[in-house]
């Protein structure tokens, strides 16, 4: 599975580097999605040196697989926010999207990085979604948004109503971290690919390790989905969650004009797709925590069923899977890191909507830099957990628990079977002792260790994206236990024995 961004994304359009010999900078930023490439953008702007590691590609995890919607209407995150931490929070967390809204869009206008505008609604399709589109409207209007009511749309299927926002944008995501990325580089910064950080002193200054070797920086951004090192809890604070997009041409059939996004479950996301002189139909949804789902191949089969009930005559194109992380209390984790004593800083946890949440996020740690910290950014920061973020937090922990139990439970009682996995297939079961997590991919048959090397959960096989799946913190693995996507540092060992 690839998205369309990253299938049509020529890599040799964003010019890379190697590290240095004895490398030092006045800043790392870990992570070359949207958050790091902007932050690491602006922080150049200031005059620093600074360099970008990233341990895959430019792009390869949530930026390059989102469905690129820069709004400041987001489902139903508004009306989360007030209800859990009051009309204050959410003004400043609309502000803090708008101020990365508009932050992007100048720089969109000023590298002609092509940028569709269109309207964004949250609509229903039952009583009870309607409710929820009347609470969103009434957030959005309270914190300060145009946003009006309308009882139909465009939609190939009936609808009980739904919040519209003008003037909002889609664009492609590889467009704008290309141009991220050369404007960065033009200014003397150094963008490194195929180099994972693995371990980071507690405060700056910094001596990195990395799988290039050690790498020293005065300050650090960690601009990954998770940030691995533990300080901070981020990994039992965000619950990770894996969500799918499909597009399809559609000859004459529909196209939206529009950016929908439903407020029922499960959610449905829909918009136009502009491809090779032709418009696409994006669908998206069906999202569940990662490695929580007994067969992620039915999900993305569900929505492209859905699509061709509705969409008669549609054809898929690409199927892709996105990773998001979701705090308990529905804000944003900006700023330093606890005990690094402002020598480094977060962002994550943008629930979905990272095209704002990632450029808010580097404005916030910029200006913290250059001690001028957005307004936004003290409320934000300051909104404690209500009783409804708290229990949800701690539903998310017991839920935790309850995967790891279950996980170990079917990793050590059932024995791995003598053949070999199905072509495609995955499963774990005990082999010497231990759960071993056996696959078989284009014939090649792999045995690594099933427990993930983060916090010990027993993985999941994927079987629509072939890979092992950490049901705890979100952590995935390649068949040959080489890391896809982080908390996790180390990857899985392989198995040796032969099957028992």
């Amino acid at each position: 599975m690839r998205s369309l961004w990253l299938d049509s994304h020529d890599p040799h359009r964003i010019r890379t580097a190697e590290l240095p010999a004895d490398p030092s900078f006045d800043v790392v930023v870990v992570g070359a999605g949207l958050t790091g490439l902007a932050t690491a953008l602006m922080l150049a702007h200031q005059g620093l040196q600074v360099a970008v590691l990233e341990a895959r590609s430019v792009g390869a995890l949530a930026t390059g697989n989102t469905t690129a919607k820069l709004s400041l209407l987001q489902g139903t995150v508004l009306s989360q926010i007030r209800s859990q931490h009051g009309p204050g929070v959410t003004r400043a967390y609309v502000e803090a999207s708008r101020d990365g809204q508009s932050w992007l869009l100048d720089f969109c206008r000023a590298h002609d990085v092509p940028v569709q505008y269109r309207p964004a609604t949250t609509y229903a399709t039952t009583k009870s979604g309607l409710s929820s589109v009347h609470s969103e409207l009434e957030a959005a209007q309270e914190a300060g948004l145009d946003a009006r009511f309308e009882g139909g749309l465009e939609l190939p299927f009936e609808v009980a109503g739904a919040a519209v926002l003008e003037d909002q944008a889609q664009f492609d995501p590889m467009d704008v971290l290309s141009a991220l990325a050369a404007e960065f580089v033009q200014l003397g910064g150094t963008l490194v690919e195929g180099v994972r950080v693995t371990s980071v002193p507690r405060r700056g200054p910094f001596t990195l390790e990395t799988t290039a070797g050690q790498v020293r920086a005065g300050k650090l951004v960690l601009a990954t989905g998770v940030p691995f090192t533990e300080r901070g809890g981020y990994s039992v604070r965000m619950q990770a969650r894996r969500s799918y997009a499909l597009t399809f041409e559609v000859g004459d059939g529909f196209r939206p004009h529009g950016m929908h996004i439903s407020a029922d479950d499960p959610v449905r996301t829909l918009r136009s797709v502009p491809h090779d002189g032709r418009e696409l139909l994006l669908v998206g949804g069906n999202d569940h925590v990662t490695g929580r789902t007994s067969s992620p191949a039915q999900q993305v089969l569900d929505l492209e069923r859905w699509t061709e009930q509705h969409v008669p005559g549609a054809r898929r194109t690409h199927a892709w899977a996105a990773q998001d992380y979701h705090p308990a209390g529905h804000l944003p984790l900006i700023g330093p890191l606890p005990g690094s004593d402002s020598t480094a800083y977060v962002g994550t946890g943008y629930s979905k909507w990272g095209m704002t949440g990632a450029v808010a996020a580097a404005l916030a740690i910029s200006g913290l830099e250059a001690g001028q910290a957005p307004a936004w950014l003290e409320p934000l920061d300051g909104a404690r957990p209500g009783v409804k973020s708290l229990g949800t937090g701690a539903a998310r922990n017991a839920s935790v628990g309850a995967h790891m139990a279950s996980g170990w439970a079917r990793g050590e009682l059932r024995e791995l079977p003598e053949v070999e996995p199905a072509d495609g297939s995955g499963i774990v079961g005990r082999s010497g002792g231990r759960p071993v997590a056996q696959s078989t991919i284009d014939g090649v048959t792999c045995r690594v260790s099933g427990i993930c090397t983060h916090l010990g959960g027993v993985l999941a096989w994927n079987d629509a994206e072939k890979s092992w799946d950490c049901p705890l913190h979100g952590s995935r693995f390649a068949p040959d236990g080489q890391i896809l996507e982080g908390p996790a540092t180390r990857p899985l060992a392989p198995v040796d024995d032969e099957p028992a």
